[in-house]
């Protein structure tokens, strides 16, 4: 089963939708206009439930197949929140609104499962119950998690879940994809380093903060380099120091570091943060300082279920004759785990081609990628709950 003809002949339609949402992104839980229009075509498609609001401003969409024998429900999710990054494309359908993009093609994933969701009310060729679900706050925000705690799973019965990303570097239209942990927890941390401060000229008076922060941040490579075992998957990175002070001759008071941790497995995650606590509350007061370690536990690792990825992978093979089963898992982290923690599933890679990378002001997702992308979506549908 190549890509559908439907999803050929809604090209010029899907795509002129996904570069409105382009033109018009929103952030995090702010997505009223995208929400807004998402919930306005599921009702024009002849959807037989839309649902506003749900984790805060979700959307979710019912289309029941022509029979319902195999009482099955299945969940499909995209996206629709957009960053907080000043665009730099060139289109002439760039984001009107400034400081704010989308740079990680959640105006595609949005077009694609409405594309689906058109071609699955038209059609209504299967036997059971799809749920179209776009949710927002993606970036951060945990909107994934926002809609199963508003009751996703249990208003609505669904059964497997089933979720799409573009990736750059991968040629159009192929895809990508692999059993297990797929994508990594997302942990935060901050720590506030507080000694004594003092001029710069006379450090013996003082309790450096500064040298403190620093030996804090090289210590802390040793959690991963000689706390975790080497075959297991981890990554420690400060990315903000900040302190009290501005000037060039006082050591201040306080520091304070930000970063992240990432990691594979639920026992690596927890040694983590064991390890970080461990490591800067005793590094600080070997150097007479005070270190209070504020861990957050974000997104948690995205797993695919292994019979869901076989079934998910199948239905891509069908569409574009290959997939690359033989990908690394990746250590960025991906609020549809919340809804993979609830019922089996799986998540997959779609090819945005030679773009530049998601997060990058120069992203844009490509077009070409749309025909494949909502043949899937549809296709998991048909195929997960066969016409009887």
């Amino acid at each position: 089963m190549p890509v559908k003809n439907r999803f050929a002949e809604l090209l010029p339609e899907i795509t002129a939708w996904r570069r409105d949402f382009h033109e018009n992104p929103e952030l995090l839980y702010e997505v009223h206009r995208t929400a807004g229009k998402v919930a306005e075509m599921l009702r024009e498609f002849g959807c037989d439930e839309v649902t506003e609001g749900i984790g805060r401003t979700g959307v979710v969409g019912v289309i029941r197949g022509k029979t319902d024998s195999s009482k099955r429900v299945i969940g499909l999710r995209a996206d629709m929140d957009a960053l907080p990054i000043h665009e730099q494309t060139g289109v002439d359908y760039a984001s009107k609104t400034p400081g704010v993009m989308h740079a990680c093609g959640h105006d595609g994933h949005t077009a694609m499962l409405l594309g689906a969701a058109k071609y699955l009310a038209e059609t209504r060729n299967f036997d059971g119950t799809a749920v179209v679900i776009f949710q927002p706050a993606e970036e951060g925000g945990a909107g994934g998690d926002a809609m199963v705690k508003d009751g996703l799973v249990e208003r609505w019965g669904i059964q497997e879940f089933y979720g799409m990303h573009n990736m750059p570097g991968v040629p159009v239209g192929q895809f990508a994809i692999k059993p297990g942990a797929m994508m990594a927890a997302a942990d935060e941390f901050d720590i506030t380093v507080t000694g004594k401060g003092g001029h710069a000229a006379k450090p013996h008076d003082c309790i450096d903060t500064t040298l403190t922060a620093a030996q804090i941040i090289v210590a802390l490579q040793s959690v991963v380099a000689r706390n975790i075992d080497p075959l297991q998957n981890a990554v420690i990175s400060v990315c903000v120091v900040s302190t009290d002070s501005t000037a060039h001759n006082v050591i201040p008071q306080v520091v304070k570091l930000k970063g992240t941790a990432r990691s594979l497995d639920a026992g690596v995650r927890g040694q983590l943060e064991e390890g970080i606590r461990r490591v800067a509350t005793n590094v600080a007061a070997a150097m007479g300082a005070v270190a209070e370690v504020d861990y957050h536990r974000g997104y948690p690792v995205t797993v695919n279920d292994d019979r869901a990825t076989e079934w998910a992978a199948e239905v891509a093979r069908q569409i574009a004759g290959d997939v690359d089963m033989s990908m690394q898992p990746m250590m960025a982290g991906e609020d549809f785990s919340y809804m993979l923690n609830e019922r089996p599933g799986a998540y997959i890679f779609l090819g945005n081609g030679d773009s530049a990378m998601v997060h990058h002001p120069a992203y844009n997702f490509n077009d070409d990628a749309i025909p494949a992308g909502s043949s899937w979506y549809a296709q998991m549908v048909e195929t997960r709950m066969p016409a009887a």
